[in-house]
């Protein structure tokens, strides 16, 4: 290699790709800030993720290119930093992007002075105004450096206020009510795109924590039309181009508004929230093709994105060989050489048509015809129809597998690992498929002894099994979810008992008193130029409205009301931003449903409780928690309510329970 600067010795995928560019580019850290100090120099601050598609362009074009790279040398010090492992560093300066220029994304260049505070940034940038911006910005540090700190000074104090929250210190917000709710999502309805669901308009993200939301709200509240929205929007995700229909698992989001063309990269925390959502989904209307694509996903999570030892890795490039999606993609002509008689079944089944077309005689496989229409045209049963379509995947899988794969971000990140256990717990709950299971118990031994600290703090990434970085609070959140879902699968107490000493440490290092928040970064941890509170709801939910529902949770199963009253003022402090703006607050809204119906707690003793789970499994109860237990146990939900002579059903609703019965039909009766 012609050029190798120091990200050569880092961890991480992506800063890896970078480490032969002639760019002298610095790890994150005291070396690289010190060195800006003593040179009086501007800090680069370039942010992006292994799988981002125009962090590579940009690399391309401007950090590969010779000339590009001496500016950057001369008058900065460069400093690279991959979001998954310091998603701390990437809100800060994310948060100056978004107030200078209204809108954010990846790639992030902020520039800043040595002592961290920004001064200008923005995204993406092509080659010929990369070059202005650097040069301007050079001229007017040194010539004008007052005015420079001037810049940052305001800056600074605009990322304050945006971080702080100081409105949510108010305690006079009333609790989220049920015409709140109503009337939130009255106003967001106006946006449901009711052709192809989804949102109106383009791109089109999966959102699951908003469908998981209406789904449920739905359910609760008897809301035909809610439940038609979400699963005209599941439907149609499952059958788009945002699906890969030979290897299962989604892509990012859909560029257009029709789900058709992919951001080709695919990324666990996705496809593990997709799996809570559909299983729960199956659970509420018994789609077969939600089981279909929980069995495919798992699938492909199994076969491209787990490791030796059970971690689960970070995401799959968007592009392969240079371009984008071109693993994912086939021409007409290699869909008729490969497939030969079946071609005209398949095209008509993947819509290799006008339909399917993308650009440069590339087709993408998506569906929008029934199964048994297309039977009916060929006089074929569905049958007969299923098994030519499963010998054709057959053929173009093992084609694919020729081709030159994407590239794997095999860092492991806790939070997104907790986030998959979640859903496999949620497909074993509903599917009852022991693997499902023993995968959620595997990489939770994987955690526990590799990310998990004596002190009962967490490492927030491993690689090569090696574990580094302090975790934050998303990292505790969804880890401690998942070690709940565990045990409520599992009636292992091993798995409850983890996720209350993780609970507690949360509380030690990360609880906020006077505001009645978690912050996301531990007051141990290193002291950036702000400290925030992530509470707003996107792709992946908020760690603090995640916070709020596991200690709704953990109450249900200890008792212990100091986690009862945390998680109420947690939902009321979000009361306003709930109430105007849910789609962006929507795991606060399922903390919200929690408060306002029924909740049941359900407990299932003794040597058949199997059985028992199962048939509860066949039914939709969003509003209630099960535990069971085959042992006496002195857990507070369970403590008294062993019998070794029978299989018992204790229902209880908010703390009050009705006498024990024997079956899930009369549980059923008193869960209504």
């Amino acid at each position: 290699m012609k050029h190798t600067n120091s990200l050569i010795h880092a961890k991480s995928p992506y800063l890896l790709q970078h480490a032969h560019n002639p760019v002298d580019w610095q790890v994150w850290g005291e070396e690289a800030f010190a060195r800006a100090k003593k040179e009086d120099k501007l800090v680069l601050v370039s942010i992006g993720y292994s799988a981002c598609h125009w962090c590579h362009v940009m690399e391309h074009e401007c950090f590969e290119d010779e000339e590009t790279a001496a500016l950057m040398n001369s008058d900065f010090i460069n400093v690279k930093v991959d979001r998954e492992e310091r998603p701390d560093v990437d809100h800060i300066y994310m948060t100056a992007v978004q107030l200078l220029s209204g809108h954010g994304g990846w790639p992030l260049n902020c520039f800043v002075l040595p002592d961290g505070r920004p001064v200008y940034g923005g995204t993406y940038f092509p080659k010929e105004r990369w070059a202005d911006v650097l040069r301007n910005l050079s001229s007017l540090y040194k010539q004008n450096k007052g005015k420079v700190e001037e810049y940052a000074r305001e800056l600074t104090q605009g990322i304050k206020q945006v971080n702080e929250f100081t409105h949510l210190t108010q305690t006079e917000n009333p609790a989220v009510s049920q015409e709140d709710l109503n009337g939130a999502v009255e106003r967001w309805s106006k946006r449901f795109d009711k052709k192809e669901g989804g949102n109106l308009g383009a791109p089109k993200f999966p959102m699951p924590s908003n469908y998981l939301f209406l789904l449920r709200l739905g359910h609760l509240n008897k809301d035909e039309e809610l439940l038609k929205q979400v699963h005209l929007t599941l439907e149609k995700m499952a059958n788009g181009g945002i699906y890969d229909h030979l290897g299962g698992g989604f892509a990012r989001y859909s560029t257009d508004s029709e789900w058709k063309v992919p951001h080709f990269e695919k990324m666990l925390y996705d496809n593990a929230q997709l799996l809570s959502l559909y299983s729960e989904a199956y659970r509420e209307a018994k789609n077969p093709l939600y089981k279909k694509i929980v069995y495919e996903t798992i699938g492909f999570v199994e076969r491209e994105m787990t490791s030796p030892d059970g971690g689960f890795y970070s995401a799959l490039d968007a592009d392969s060989e240079g371009k984008e999606g071109l693993f994912y993609i086939w021409t007409k002509e290699e869909l008729q050489d490969i497939l030969k008689k079946d071609f005209e079944v398949f095209s008509d089944y993947y819509s290799v048509n006008e339909l399917g077309y993308w650009e440069d005689d590339f087709y993408i496989l998506l569906r929008d015809k029934a199964a048994g229409d297309i039977a009916k045209k060929y006089s074929l049963t569905e049958e007969e129809l299923e098994k030519i379509i499963d010998r054709c995947k057959e053929k173009l899988t093992e084609k694919r597998n020729t081709r030159v794969r994407p590239g794997l971000d095999d860092k492991i990140i806790a939070s997104w690992n907790g986030l998959m256990v979640k859903g496999l717990c949620d497909a074993y709950l509903t599917f009852g498929e022991a693997r499902f299971l023993e995968m959620a118990e595997k990489n939770v031994k994987f955690l526990a002894e590799k990310l998990l600290q004596p002190d009962g703090s967490l490492f927030r990434c491993a690689k090569d099994s090696v574990p580094y970085g302090s975790a934050y609070l998303d990292d505790y959140a969804f880890v401690i979810d998942s070690c709940i879902a565990l045990f409520c699968v599992s009636a292992n107490e091993k798995y409850h008992k983890l996720s209350v000493k993780l609970t507690d440490h949360c509380l030690n290092h990360f609880y906020d008193a006077e505001r009645g928040l978690f912050y996301y970064s531990s007051r141990t941890g290193e002291e950036l130029i702000a400290r925030n509170f992530e509470v707003n709801d996107n792709v992946i939910p908020a760690s603090n409205s995640q916070m709020a529902r596991n200690l709704q949770q953990l109450y249900d199963l200890t008792g212990r009301n100091t986690y009862d009253e945390i998680a109420r003022n947690m939902l009321k402090k979000m009361q306003p931003e709930v109430k105007q703006a849910l789609s962006s607050h929507s795991n606060w809204g399922l903390a919200a449903l929690n408060e306002l119906f029924s909740h049941f707690e359900v407990c299932i003793v003794g040597k058949d409780v199997d059985e028992l789970r199962t048939g509860f499994a066949k039914h939709y109860h969003p509003n209630a928690i099960f535990v069971y237990s085959k042992t006496a146990s002195d857990l507070a939900l369970l403590s008294g309510r062993f019998s070794a002579n029978e299989t018992l059903v204790y229902v209880c609703r908010n703390k009050a329970c009705g006498l024990p019965v024997r079956t899930v039909e009369e549980a059923l009766e008193q869960l209504k």
